[in-house]
């Protein structure tokens, strides 16, 4: 079934780009000027940070609290200047989706199962992030220069991280597994099919 999914997406990508080879040169270039437009807008954020004092020019000088600064402040301006227009654009290009009949559409078979494993692993990353900068906070490091850390001090953050997430996400899911299992085993054995003969009258 796999495989057969995946000739009719090849199928249905091979009709729509000869009826619509126009409109999607039309986005990829978008999408090409987009990406050049996003790194050009972080390198200029990079200067401009830098010539404004508000992160030091001396990447060991830096602290947490400059790098979520930092962090902050750009995606700021990459979402204001480079977000908005692909947001326009997008909308554009929903619009003309919904143009396009809906038994055209059915022949594209574009809409097939995804995979999470990529958004996933983002999320986790993101979150591993968040808790880290929260252990930093914690231990009064925010302010101090990356440049005085040491490789013990990552590293055990890095374990009790992983420790915080045993103890909030592991016991609760422990208690949920043992919980299923004796509530699994509770339960009364379901009415014997009256065709199989009965163990009891055997014996």
């Amino acid at each position: 079934m796999a495989e057969n999914a995946s000739e009719n997406g090849s199928e249905g990508w091979k009709k729509f780009l000869r009826k619509h080879w126009n409109t999607l040169a039309l986005f990829v270039i978008g999408a090409v000027l987009a990406s050049i437009g996003a790194v050009y807008v972080f390198l200029w954020f990079v200067g401009e940070a830098q010539s404004t004092s508000m992160v030091p020019a001396t990447l060991g000088l830096w602290t947490m609290g400059i790098l979520v600064t930092f962090v902050l402040h750009a995606i700021f301006w990459e979402l204001l200047l480079v977000g908005v227009p692909i947001a326009l654009a997008a909308g554009a290009g929903w619009l003309w989706w919904r143009r396009i009949p809906s038994d055209e559409k059915k022949e594209y078979n574009f809409f097939g199962k995804r995979s999470r494993t990529t958004s996933e692993s983002g999320g986790i990353s993101f979150l591993f992030f968040v808790a880290f900068c929260i252990k930093v906070f914690i231990d009064g490091n925010w302010n101090v220069a990356f440049g005085t850390w040491t490789v013990d001090y990552v590293v055990y953050s890095m374990f009790w991280i992983l420790v915080w997430v045993l103890v909030i996400f592991g016991i609760p899911i422990a208690i949920g597994v043992i919980w299923w299992i004796l509530h699994k085993m509770r339960q009364k054995p379901q009415n014997q099919d009256p065709l199989l003969p009965n163990r009891n009258e055997q014996a």
